[in-house]
């Protein structure tokens, strides 16, 4: 599945409610998934981190969808030509960056 692709069936799935929710409830909830991901990072089984990994992107598409980004263009104007802060394919940036 494609960038775009996904955020247009997360948008298909929830648009009505995620809008009703606004972008403080959403960004709450993308929050409360991350931390379900920190746990399963640290105890979790491979089903458990894949489930979680898939619950925090969802929680980040449905937030760009609200506040009405495109994420495919968001990343390829952000990271598409390389690194962003030292412009290359494979980062040279300090270690500290």
């Amino acid at each position: 599945m494609q960038i775009a692709e996904f955020q247009e069936l997360i948008d298909q799935m929830y648009s009505d409610k995620d809008r009703e929710r606004g972008t403080s409830g959403t960004f709450m909830w993308l929050i409360e998934e991350v931390g379900e991901l920190a746990s399963a990072l640290v105890e979790g089984t491979p089903e458990e981190k894949s489930e979680e990994f898939a619950d925090v992107l969802a929680w980040i598409f449905t937030l760009a969808n609200v506040a009405n980004v495109d994420v495919a263009s968001a990343l390829e104007a952000k990271y598409g030509s390389g690194c962003p802060g030292c412009g290359k394919m494979t980062c040279v940036c300090d270690a500290k960056d």
